[in-house]
């Protein structure tokens, strides 16, 4: 970083966070880190395989009604170390052979460290995972299936903004080498923002405040778009903590919504110790699904994980043929993965689809707002 810096001068923080979390060898994600009780954080999957589970179980609702006939594919972004395909792959083994012999499972993700550790995972199904790179990859080859990622989308690398309440225009948060440390500077917006900053009418403009902050993410429009486009058939759905809102300038949110984590703890020195710590900002699911029904998707459905995975179980006890009953270690996954207090209420589904034949779909609909 501060050779770049000395270089080309203060660098965006989208850089800054590129580069401590996924620079190769050395950011954050690159790290063997522990997640859970002894690590940085929970995640759905670190509760157990039930998350996994139930989101096999719903995969196969979904292909077998869009996909009957075809060769599919599930295609996973932000893997990390292969946990959440091995408990999906593992449903599929157990519950519905059939379709796992028609299944190509890919995952997406640049990483040698990364796909080291998800090989070493899923060695027991080598012969149907597959790995690329790019989502863009799909593009000549088409996508019949389901694209989803679980806790992916808040972690890419987003550009920061401050209100400038004198000359009424944002400018941006740069970062800069100052002996040691780094530290935070204001510059013009980097090329890639023009016309992705928000919008703000005039009369919100004369009052708000000096050095109101705010993110945008063009890498997650970006990725979104092009899954959209390799998406022939079937669905498209993000897991992951946001909001939906068309504008997102609220007095509830003057400081954005980055943060870091380190032992389950956040903090706002956003600058120390990269590489050491998690960065993370809340999703914009609304810029998601404009991104997606430009790309030619249908309707998109907005759930909290709580109201999709209860779903999800309600419609397995309806089938007889997988009535299985909570255990009661079970029953504490579910009631993590669920309730309000936990995970059940921060985290949210985004589903947006594209099908030939147009029918209902399995899920209610909803806005959590």
């Amino acid at each position: 970083m501060r050779q770049e810096i000395e270089r080309n001068g203060p660098i965006t923080f989208a850089r800054f966070m590129e580069i401590a979390l996924y620079e190769p060898g050395l950011g954050y994600y690159e790290q063997p880190h522990k997640i859970g009780r002894a690590g940085d954080y929970f995640t759905s999957v670190s509760t157990g395989p039930l998350f996994g589970r139930l989101l096999a179980f719903q995969f196969a609702q979904w292909l077998d009604s869009e996909c009957p006939n075809d060769g599919i594919q599930l295609v996973e972004a932000g893997a990390h170390d292969g946990q959440l395909a091995a408990d999906i792959l593992a449903w599929f083994e157990e519950k519905r052979p059939d379709l796992l012999r028609r299944l190509e499972y890919w995952i997406v993700d640049p990483s040698i460290i990364r796909r080291g550790w998800q090989k070493k995972a899923l060695s027991s199904w080598s012969s149907i995972v597959k790995w690329t790179e790019d989502v863009g990859d799909f593009a000549a080859r088409s996508v019949n299936g389901i694209i989803f990622s679980n806790e992916f989308f808040d972690a890419l690398p987003v550009h920061r903004l401050a209100w400038d309440s004198l000359d009424l225009r944002w400018r941006e948060c740069r970062v800069k080498s100052v002996k040691d440390s780094f530290v935070w500077c204001l510059g013009d917006l980097d090329a890639a923002l023009i016309g992705q900053v928000p919008n703000v009418p005039h009369d919100l403009a004369k009052v708000l405040p000096e050095g109101f902050i705010t993110e945008v993410c063009p890498a997650a429009t970006k990725w979104w778009t092009a899954a959209a486009q390799a998406l022939e058939k079937g669905k498209l759905l993000a897991i992951d903590y946001g909001f939906h809102a068309e504008n997102p300038l609220r007095p509830d949110r003057p400081h954005g919504t980055l943060r870091a984590f380190s032992r389950h703890h956040g903090n706002d020195d956003l600058l120390a110790n990269p590489g050491e710590q998690d960065l993370t900002s809340d999703v914009n699911f609304f810029a998601l699904e404009q991104a997606g029904k430009a790309a030619g998707l249908d309707q998109a459905k907005l759930l909290r994980q709580s109201a999709f995975l209860v779903q999800a179980y309600s419609n397995i006890h309806e089938s007889s043929e997988y009535l299985t009953d909570l255990g009661r270690k079970t029953m504490a996954q579910f009631q993590t993965l669920t309730h309000p207090e936990h995970l059940g209420h921060r985290f949210q589904v985004l589903t947006q689809y594209r099908s030939i034949q147009s029918g209902p779909d399995p899920l209610p609909s909803s806005n959590p707002g």
